[in-house]
């Protein structure tokens, strides 16, 4: 005899109920990547984390195409049809009746049925007001009689509908006395409920219970009673809306015709109860006139005043995507609402980004303070990795040498102290005490834990600069208008990153020079910017140069200067500075003596003489001549190479 199998089979299918549980996350590091790009390519940290955020990442959308889908979709509601397609119907279904009673009495020659001719005739056009005259009219028609109780059928449901969407098909018929009884007492139950809310008495289990008592009316309720509400409220707005938006005489004519229906079912006391809380509860809501219905297509009660309230979460959630962008932060934005407006997929693509930018901090790879914004460390060293790829993709290994590393430099000279591990150190983990502190803290705790972060030990070496480099970057204006200023940053971070990376004993000070010269952190280059003040004030950047030069005795000294213009300004003797074009003779003297204090000290100095202009090329061959340097005009796309393959080939001179 055979068994059945223990065991149930199953069915395999495409995930559905919410985001894919097997979906690749973004990736942070990817991120960065992509924000790196943009940085090199000129932009501020802001805006190139702005710029991701509206191109979207790795597969996901990005802000501009939720709002591309908006803007469609809220095209499409507005052209969905027209907003007085209720009295429409209603004007329709009027004529039939009436012409189908006007049969009946025609082949009638009493006097009653040429009465009741002239009252039909004499009916205002108000469809409202004429279904009031006729609610106690003696029908000679049983079709018009029909047609005349489906149309304040259809006009009960249309009211109730709008403010509780598809309330009506769990009632058969609205004119029975025990469904108007039963919408009463939830009306009642409801209102009772909201104003408990109001005090603050109101509790989920209140709400629940009320669900449970008015389930026929509610099968697919809401979870919670913020919820509830929150519907409830939005279509009450929408219909306001909807009046605000209609003519004076459609609106008469629509508001006259709920009056009516909610009076007929005994219900107008408790709506106008239910719009006042409602009102109350949710002050924040629209009530401004809205954009209107434009279509063609008559749509009835419920459907207008969906499509009216779809079209104000739209405008809210334009208003938040704004923001969003504004403000460089995902979080602005309600994924609830964005699910509501476009669909799971798009809260998907949303709630990935907002990860991924919540990843770029918990990582490690952005820190902000107040409304700035920086990169850390380590994204300046992913990065300043990608500008070196870049750079050395550029280079030509035939012409100008294969510049490949596959090594580290060498460590400093170990001092015999040890510390503990802290985050961002780049020094050697001393492994044989790291072990030995993680065996004492197990024994000691009982942890089962194999390595902890506090167990790690480094080994403290003794800092030898090998080399000290001084990379001075023109950051004056001209540096923008000629397109050069990208380049320059890109080459900047590159440099940074062979530097601390291929030979981290080395010590680079990077210098930009516009009406006056500073020394920038290596942490500010991506966000750098060319001065808006003129100057190029070369004499005060070979100065700090000198004094930097002058802190590394005995190490080999580089010093490296780009430039797209002649010298434009120096320092005064009152510590102020002086800019003038031409350049003054006091400018270029002031600017030659620093030239001069170099060659005194033996560097000579690479000049990178960007563009063709004839005054620099004079002056920097003249520079060249004088201190024992050389002039090197590349390409603004091959800056990168030039400077990397003279600082490699530098290093290895020195050697």
């Amino acid at each position: 005899m055979s068994r059945r199998s223990p065991y149930r089979r199953g069915r395999y299918g495409p995930f559905r109920g919410g985001p894919d549980p097997l979906a690749e996350r973004a990736d942070a590091a990817a991120a960065v990547d992509e924000i790196g790009e943009r940085i090199l390519a000129g932009q501020s940290i802001r805006d190139a984390l702005r710029d991701v955020l509206r191109a979207g990442s790795q597969g996901r959308r990005g802000l501009s195409d939720l709002m591309r889908q908006m803007r469609q979709r809220h095209r499409e509601l507005s052209r969905s049809g027209s907003m007085d397609g209720l009295l429409q119907d209603l004007r329709e279904m009027l004529d039939r009746a009436l012409d189908a009673e006007r049969s009946a009495l025609f082949p009638d020659p009493s006097d009653d049925a040429r009465f009741a001719e002239a009252m039909l005739d004499a009916l205002p056009d108000d469809v409202p007001r004429a279904m009031q005259e006729l609610s106690n009219y003696p029908w000679r028609s049983d079709e018009a009689r029909e047609i005349f109780e489906q149309m304040q059928e259809r006009l009960r449901r249309d009211v109730i509908d709008q403010q509780f969407a598809g309330l009506t098909r769990s009632v058969e018929n609205l004119a029975d006395p025990q469904a108007r009884a039963a919408m009463a007492e939830m009306m009642k139950d409801l209102n009772d409920l909201l104003e408990a809310h109001r005090e603050g008495t109101a509790t989920q289990q209140d709400y629940e219970d009320f669900i449970d008592r008015h389930r026929d009316l509610f099968p697919d309720a809401p979870e919670t009673l913020e919820e509830f509400i929150d519907d409830l409220a939005r279509r009450s707005a929408a219909m306001d809306r909807m009046l605000a938006s209609m003519t004076p005489e459609q609106r008469a004519e629509l508001t006259e015709a709920m009056s009516q229906a909610l009076e007929s079912m005994g219900l107008q006391e408790q709506m106008a109860r239910l719009q006042d809380n409602l009102g109350a509860l949710r002050p924040d809501l629209s009530r401004r006139r809205g954009t209107p219905l434009s279509g063609d297509s008559p749509l009835g009660l419920p459907d207008a005043t969906q499509a009216l309230a779809e079209m104000a979460d739209l405008e809210d959630l334009a208003s938040q995507l704004s923001d969003a962008d504004a403000l460089a932060d995902l979080d602005q934005i309600d994924p609830e609402a964005l699910e509501r407006a476009l669909g799971r997929s798009a809260r998907d693509d949303l709630e990935a980004l907002q990860q991924m930018q919540r990843d770029l901090a918990d990582q490690g790879f952005l820190t902000g303070e107040g409304d700035s914004l920086r990169l850390s460390p380590r994204a300046i060293r992913r990065i300043g990795r990608t500008a070196l790829r870049e750079v050395f993709d550029q280079i030509d290994g035939h012409d100008r040498g294969d510049h490949g590393m596959h090594r580290t430099g060498a460590a400093g000279e170990p001092t015999g102290t040890h510390r503990s591990w802290r985050f961002g150190d780049e020094e050697a983990i001393d492994s044989v005490r790291t072990v030995h502190n993680a065996v004492r803290r197990r024994i000691a705790t009982g942890d089962s834990t194999m390595l902890s972060p506090e167990d790690f030990e480094i080994a403290e070496t003794e800092t030898v600069t090998r080399a000290a480099v001084a990379l001075l970057i023109d950051q004056s204006f001209s540096m923008v208008v000629n397109d050069t200023w990208s380049a320059a940053k890109t080459m900047a971070l590159a440099l940074h990153s062979l530097t601390s990376t291929t030979y981290p004993l080395d010590a680079l000070q990077v210098i930009g020079f516009a009406n006056l010269a500073r020394v920038i952190d290596p942490m500010d280059i991506p966000d750098l910017q060319a001065s808006e003040i003129q100057g190029t004030n070369l004499q005060h950047a070979l100065m700090l140069a000198g004094r930097f030069l002058d802190r590394h005795p005995g190490s080999q000294r580089i010093v490296m200067v780009v430039t797209d213009g002649e010298p434009t300004a120096h320092l005064s003797p009152d510590g102020g500075w002086w800019f003038d074009w031409p350049p003054t003779s006091q400018t270029i003297a002031s600017t030659v003596e620093q030239v001069d204090a170099m060659t005194r000290r033996r560097v000579g100095i690479s000049w990178f003489r960007l563009g063709d202009e004839p005054r620099l090329a004079r002056f920097l061959d003249a520079m060249a001549r004088r201190n024992g340097g050389k002039v090197l005009a590349p390409s603004v796309d091959r800056l990168g190479d030039y400077v990397i393959s003279d600082y490699v080939a530098a290093r290895a001179r020195g050697r």
